[in-house]
């Protein structure tokens, strides 16, 4: 069983936007990956989204297979002028 980690960084993401733990693990075990960044460094990451009751969710995550680790790095609500309506479609 991967073990999961949440960077300071997510952790003080979380508590400016009132995001518990309990939510960010949601969407790391039933979310969907909209974007994977397969050359980030040092771990392969990926960007995460759930629709938690009326808040949407995204996470980034990386993955240190090596370790068996899963590493939450940052955790943000989407917004609009970033993101379509769905809050998986990014604007460019």
């Amino acid at each position: 069983m991967e073990k999961v980690i949440i960077k300071d960084h997510a952790i003080l993401r979380m508590l400016e936007r009132d995001i518990s733990e309990e939510e960010v693990l949601e969407v790391l075990h039933y979310g969907e990956v909209l974007e994977n960044y397969d050359d980030d460094f040092p771990y392969p990451s990926c960007l995460m989204f759930k629709m938690l009751e009326q808040k949407p969710l995204h996470i980034v995550v990386a993955h240190n297979k090596n370790e068996e680790q899963k590493i939450i790095v940052t955790v943000y609500i989407p917004d609009s002028a970033n993101f379509a309506d769905d809050y998986k479609t990014r604007i460019t």
